[in-house]
């Protein structure tokens, strides 16, 4: 089982748009559910977990969002209408742990914002990083993060051109932070030796 994060992000670093949807609803050649590489994406996936800021939109909309997964959501309380076959856990080692219990082997779409990306991610728990820079600015919305440092323990690890102008760009997460592949304590870019 990995747990995957993909998100898209705009040519100007957001993931959201200023009104707080995601990023990829912007773009002129999203299709929901089957645009930007996501029907390839899910095929692969049996769970999707997230926050309960995430979650919560989609009890009102008129088909759930996730038909084929199992989900978990990483909230403080059971929102009202959550249906009885979603897992819901303030503590995000619990829900870790109800979700590798229920896991038959195929990964998990961590599906969210940046708190919750970096909660997992925090954990050492989150696998890969997958972004979908689109060619659009928003001038405005969430970031996915303020700044990284190289030592985060991010390593590219594809890139490929997707329909319509986005780039899926794929990041393995490397779980021991703080160290960077290939690079010394004494490190410094090319251009500044």
């Amino acid at each position: 089982m990995r747990i995957r994060a993909r998100t898209s992000i705009s040519a100007d670093g957001y993931v959201t748009t200023p009104g707080g949807w995601p990023a990829l609803t912007a773009d002129p050649s999203f299709v929901s559910g089957r645009s930007h590489g996501f029907p390839e994406f899910l095929s692969g996936c049996e769970a999707a977990l997230m926050g309960r800021t995430t979650f919560e939109p989609a009890l009102n909309n008129d088909r759930w969002p996730w038909p084929d997964l199992q989900v978990f959501v990483l909230g403080t309380h059971r929102p009202a209408g959550t249906p009885e076959h979603v897992v819901v856990d303030s503590d995000p080692v619990r829900l870790l742990e109800r979700m590798r219990a229920a896991n038959r082997g195929r990964d998990v779409h961590l599906v969210g914002g940046p708190r919750t990306i970096e909660t997992f991610r925090a954990l050492g728990a989150l696998d890969t990083i997958e972004l979908l820079l689109l060619p659009l600015f928003l001038g405005g919305g969430m970031r996915l993060t303020e700044s990284l440092s190289p030592a985060t323990g991010l390593v590219l690890e594809s890139e490929r051109a997707l329909p319509g102008g986005a780039v899926e760009i794929v990041y393995r997460v490397d779980a021991r932070t703080g160290e960077v592949p290939g690079r010394d304590a004494g490190w410094s870019p090319a251009s500044q030796r």
